[in-house]
């Protein structure tokens, strides 16, 4: 008998199945789990997992890493949050196919939608394909420290066929729908695991433009969507918006009906209406006892945004005096900052309409100090409004010395989805329903005011281990969540279990030690461009396809990583 290529010892295993934990050892073999419970046989390399927890690889499902796998082979932060699989392509926004006059566009839309920096883009991306199934032959080539799969998006697609039409979201016309549907049938035959469209107002060009795929007709949605499944199994992604979601779901689902896609798409609870996504949920489950394959997408913790001096956007964008130095380099301004003059007349303004999606007027009796550790579901006392009357204050003078603290680099946290009650109550709620996966990472995105690639960590340790302010998740739950259930929610059917014939994606974890740190800016892209990233401590080993890729939270430089071509099965 031929020795195993790798034996997890002794660990506390969660499958993957949601059932209780139990002690067992894991062997691999040619990449794949051969054995679960008493292995006899000596591994050639063995990692004693006595008193870890051994779970399957996650499965992040949304991602927008199509740029980073054409610079980079490690697809950080999602490889150090044991991620193992990463979808990309989500929301609508991608770079294939796309004509050589078209590379600033996609790239302008990229920046507004997922704030990429449009020169970390520009340097970064090789653009060496035009069509989907050249994008996809050129990544095949490439070797990453996770699987990679990616999705069709609708933006690229519909600006390819229509042009300038498409760009400005012209109606489709039936020779349109035509071409954009032999398209989509060719990308499914490439590999795509989907479709992704976006009909939201907040997903802007970096010049303002609305996204291509706004308004797009039912017919075409319908034509497209057809065409790729009945090529393949492939997922309909999409994005509504809370005003136009009473037209724009329905309508989905009917496109789903028809063509018999399964569709996802994200859920959050807004502030607007802090009880709409009960009623969201309530018609996803019906259209589920119909018969329809239907995934809702939750967010582990509230969608928020960081606010600072380094980073994207702060409360003080739009007041006359910060905008005068708003173009200095972080140490003059900071300089300038700390005059009392400059001080004194930034504080005696207001904020200033903008049509930027992401700033809002600053509401501080829901703007906090993050803390170390980060605590994202602190009480509303904590909030800077609450704290400045407390201390006879104005909430503005709290923010603005939070900012210069730490050499100009502290930040504020602003909760503006899943945060409407001061708890994450309904955050759990909608986690357990039974249509739902953990989603909406977007790793590789937001890189100056959004760091929430830290998801698959943030469920692990506040919902089964750290939450104070409420009921908690079970591991078993948590792990079936983001491995299993994510998998099968893209057509992943070989990955997200620990048992035999399964590929050998795993996470030894020491789930005492897991933590996360707040999160800092690194200027590691292309261009010394900038991102958020939070360290991670208590990953002991993550495994894909049964090499060891990292170890106490260091990349060993091992890329086994691959781009998945098309829904996988298990392999006997």
């Amino acid at each position: 008998m031929t020795n195993p290529d790798l034996v997890i010892r002794g660990g506390t295993v969660a499958d993957g199945r949601g059932g209780e934990l139990f002690e067992a050892d894991v062997a691999i073999t040619g990449g794949r789990i051969s054995e679960v419970g008493k292995v006899s046989a000596k591994g050639k390399e063995e990692i004693d997992a006595r008193g870890k927890l051994v779970t399957p690889g996650f499965v992040d499902v949304h991602t927008h890493y199509d740029g980073q796998v054409t610079w980079s082979q490690d697809i950080t932060p999602s490889s150090q949050n044991g991620v193992t699989t990463a979808i990309m392509g989500n929301c609508g926004v991608g770079f294939a196919p796309c004509r050589p006059d078209d590379h600033t566009r996609l790239i302008q839309l990229m920046e507004g939608v997922e704030d990429i920096p449009e020169p970390v883009l520009s340097a970064g991306i090789p653009w060496a394909w035009e069509s989907f199934p050249d994008y996809m032959d050129w990544l095949s080539k490439r070797d990453f420290d996770i699987d990679v799969g990616a999705q069709l998006p609708h933006a690229a697609l519909r600006v390819y066929v229509m042009g300038e039409r498409g760009a400005r979201r012209d109606p489709s016309t039936a020779e349109d729908n035509a071409a954009m549907a032999r398209l989509a049938g060719e990308a499914v035959r490439s590999g795509a695991l989907g479709f992704s469209t976006s009909r939201t107002l907040n997903h802007r060009t970096s010049t303002g433009d609305f996204t291509p795929t706004l308004k797009a007709g039912e017919d075409e949605l319908t034509a497209i969507a057809g065409a790729m499944h009945r090529q393949g199994r492939s997922v309909l992604q999409f994005v509504l918006d809370l005003s136009t979601i009473h037209e724009d779901l329905p309508m989905m689902l009917r496109v789903a009906d028809a063509t018999k896609c399964p569709i996802s798409f994200s859920i959050t609870q807004n502030d607007k209406a802090p009880q709409r996504w009960r009623q969201t949920l309530d018609e996803i489950n019906a259209a589920a006892q119909r018969g329809l394959s239907i995934t809702a997408q939750i967010a582990a913790r509230p969608v928020g945004l960081l606010l600072g001096l380094e980073l994207s956007r702060n409360p003080f964008q739009t007041h006359p005096s910060y905008k005068a130095i708003a173009h200095l380099p972080l140490q003059e301004r900071l300089a300038r900052l700390h005059q009392s003059d400059v001080r004194k007349a930034i504080l005696s303004e207001t904020a200033t309409a903008t049509d930027d999606p992401l700033f809002f007027r600053p509401n501080y009796d829901k703007m906090f100090l993050l803390g170390d550790p980060p605590d994202y579901e602190q009480p509303p006392e904590n909030a800077l409004g609450p704290q400045a009357r407390r201390q006879g204050r104005q909430p503005e003078e709290l923010a603005y010395d939070a900012m210069l603290s730490d050499e100009g680099r502290g930040m504020l946290y602003v909760p503006f989805l899943n945060y409407s009650d001061g708890n994450l109550d309904a955050t759990r709620e909608m986690l357990i329903d039974p249509q739902s996966v953990p989603g909406l990472s977007d790793g590789g995105a937001h890189c100056g005011i959004i760091c929430d690639a830290s998801f698959p960590t943030y469920l692990l340790t506040h919902w089964t281990r750290d939450r104070k302010r409420g009921e908690k998740l079970s591991i078993p739950f948590v792990v079936a969540a983001q491995s299993r259930k994510t998998a099968l929610s893209v057509g992943l059917t070989d990955r997200g279990l620990i048992a035999p014939g399964y590929k050998a994606d795993v996470n030894v974890i020491d789930y005492d030690r897991l933590h996360l740190h707040p999160p800092k800016v690194h200027y590691d892209l292309p261009v010394g461009g900038r991102r958020l990233l939070q360290d991670v401590d208590g990953y002991e080993a993550t495994i894909v396809s049964g090499v060891v890729t990292r170890r106490q939270g260091e990349a060993t430089g091992r890329r086994p990583g691959k781009l998945i071509r098309g829904a996988q099965g298990v392999v006997s």
